[in-house]
């Protein structure tokens, strides 16, 4: 495996990164402002800022055909970023939410996006021609907490979100004339807007993080805050799920994931470092980390031996030496995991970025 193109942008978290269709501009957002960076050479330079927000930028996404950046804040606004001559045009979006929005993501469509947001609900957003403006309807039943993460299924009608009080749910968001009719999946055929096509609960409860739809779009898979990822197998719409597989680790929680192939789940998040997860309807197990695992079996006398030397080192010379650096390649939690090469339905690249300021390319 080649190894990692590490980049350090700056020393701030970063709650959310996409990159463009040509892989020429990285998009990240960074407090209240969301950064451009444009590839010259081998490094990322900052070429360009959105500004609009006055509170923290909590998601970004750029649509890989049209271009347009979609940006959300806890100021509980949405701007959808449209290239011109003078520069970037914002247009503020209709989003009638009391609380912060958390999250955002374009349909693969592009013709619209879901917001997650703190006010129990989930504004699916669309143009609306006429009146030159995005609107929004809102997907509510049977939300009961705070929404942390969206993810729209290849049809660009169903929508999974994961939530605080422990339950990911696959929605419908089918709007006429906006949506063409799907197809018939296992998650349903008759799909009017806001019917929930599956609803499941993490076995203790815990705040799910992630979620993500397989490439086919039949299966999905959540990560929580108890370290498990769950991933279900639906049937059939009233039916219950095939299988329901949820496989505990004994790492840090996963903050992110995605699918790399219908049978293997990258996962990241409080460990600092990516992990797979390979496996099928049968079940499925955690196969290791992205990370070559030098040193990995004898940590513990490393620790112990470490430990002895700094202690010798602060007899000697009054100080201690340098352990606050991890063997990972990011230096903190990774916050998000995006696709960044694909060929034929399978990922061979992927992006993380994380609190250290880092912005890493993986190939798998």
């Amino acid at each position: 495996m080649a190894p990692p193109e590490v980049h350090h942008l700056f020393h701030h978290p970063i709650a959310d990164h996409s990159f463009s269709a040509d892989r020429g501009t990285l998009a990240v957002a960074r407090e209240n402002n969301v950064e451009l960076y444009g590839k010259t050479g081998g490094k990322f330079q900052l070429k360009d800022e959105l500004r609009g927000h006055d509170k923290t930028v909590t998601g970004v996404d750029i649509a890989p055909n049209s271009g347009k950046i979609v940006t959300c804040s806890q100021d509980r606004n949405a701007y959808v970023w449209e290239p011109s001559p003078q520069g970037w045009k914002p247009t503020l979006v209709l989003l009638r939410i009391n609380r912060a929005a958390t999250c955002v993501r374009w349909a693969p469509s592009e013709t619209k996006f879901a917001v997650g947001s703190g006010a129990r609900l989930i504004p699916v957003c669309y143009f609306e021609e006429e009146d030159n403006w995005w609107v929004s309807k809102h997907l509510k039943k049977p939300i009961r907490s705070t929404i942390t993460t969206v993810a729209w299924h290849p049809n660009s009608v169903l929508l999974a979100a994961g939530s605080t009080d422990g339950h990911a749910r696959v929605f419908s968001s089918f709007i006429k004339g906006v949506d063409a009719r799907p197809e018939p999946s296992p998650w349903g055929e008759r799909l009017p807007f806001n019917t929930v096509c599956g609803e499941y609960l993490n076995n203790t409860a815990g705040w799910v993080h992630s979620v993500a739809f397989s490439p086919s779009g039949d299966a999905l898979a959540f990560a929580a805050h108890d370290s498990t990822v769950t991933v279900v197998y639906p049937s059939a719409a009233d039916q219950p799920p095939k299988a329901v597989l949820s496989i505990s680790t004994q790492v840090l929680p996963f903050m992110s994931l995605i699918w790399s192939s219908e049978s293997e789940i990258i996962a990241a998040g409080y460990d600092c470092e990516a992990y797979r997860l390979q496996g099928s309807e049968q079940g499925w197990q955690l196969a290791g980390s992205l990370e070559a695992a030098k040193g990995r079996p004898g940590l513990q006398d490393q620790r112990e031996e470490s430990a002895l030397n700094m202690f010798r080192q602060m007899d000697l010379k009054g100080k201690s030496s340098d352990d606050t650096k991890l063997k990972t390649v990011h230096q903190n939690t990774i916050s998000t995991i995006r696709s960044y090469e694909e060929s034929g339905g399978v990922v061979k690249k992927l992006s993380t970025t994380g609190v250290d300021g880092r912005a890493v390319i993986w190939t798998l």
